[in-house]
């Protein structure tokens, strides 16, 4: 029997994938077209980023700057989402490459993306306009292990609709350990829709993951991030 291939090994886990969000979407009386996969490519190689391009999988997420500027300038077809902690520092560099932000946690790092844009946009290192931007909320409450907590959450938003380069998308949201995810999920959807009223427009959840997309999609999530069900197991350093 001749050896699966990489692409086809690809082929088979986002079909596998796709099939239990669009089970879970079903079962939870949603439209299976509300809700985008995006595979998560970090510690993979810049040639699984080209198999899943060449499967229509265009946009995928990374979550470490320096190795997701690496794969951009290796694979520039691909559409590349952050979703990691950005430091400041490194806004500027983010801000040339990133299809959007998923983890916008603070004023300083929403003003840093903001400036960054508009300087890869003078420079000509970006094309596609505004940055649409995520704020990460902390379901803990703990701001030190990333996100922002409710109480600065609106102060945050704010911020992000003054500035002139960015978009804010929606909420991203990842249950702490221990916690329910369910009860994560639910309580970031309230949140996303209370942003859309005060707003007047949607606003998207980025919510879910491998082990709980299913959790995620019932409660309303319109982006799932995976990368162990589409790209396997990462592989060791």
């Amino acid at each position: 029997m001749a050896a699966v291939t990489r692409l086809e090994e690809l082929r088979a886990n986002l079909t596998a994938v796709r099939a239990r969000i669009d089970a879970a979407a079903t079962a939870a009386g949603r439209d299976p077209a509300d809700v985008r996969l995006l595979p998560v490519t970090k510690f993979h190689p810049a040639s699984d980023l080209k198999l899943l391009v060449e499967l229509g999988a265009m946009d995928v997420a990374e979550n470490r700057e320096q190795e997701a500027r690496s794969k951009a300038a290796e694979v520039p077809t691909a559409r590349i989402h952050m979703i990691g902690q950005v430091q400041t520092k490194k806004a500027n560099s983010v801000a040339r490459w990133a299809a959007s932000v998923h983890s916008v946690d603070s004023i300083r790092l929403a003003e840093g993306l903001d400036h960054g844009v508009g300087l890869a946009l003078e420079r000509g290192d970006r094309t596609s306009g505004e940055l649409p931007v995520y704020l990460q909320l902390s379901a803990d409450g703990d701001p030190a292990r990333g996100g922002v907590t409710e109480a600065d959450l609106e102060e945050l938003a704010d911020t992000v609709e003054a500035a002139g380069n960015l978009r804010l998308a929606g909420l991203m949201v990842v249950p702490p350990l221990g916690a329910d995810p369910a009860a994560v999920f639910a309580r970031a959807r309230r949140l996303c829709d209370d942003l859309a009223r005060r707003l007047g427009r949607t606003m998207e959840l980025s919510a879910g993951m491998s082990g709980d997309l299913e959790d995620a999609v019932a409660q309303g999530s319109n982006i799932v991030r995976v990368g162990t069900g589409v790209l396997g197991a990462r592989p060791l350093p």
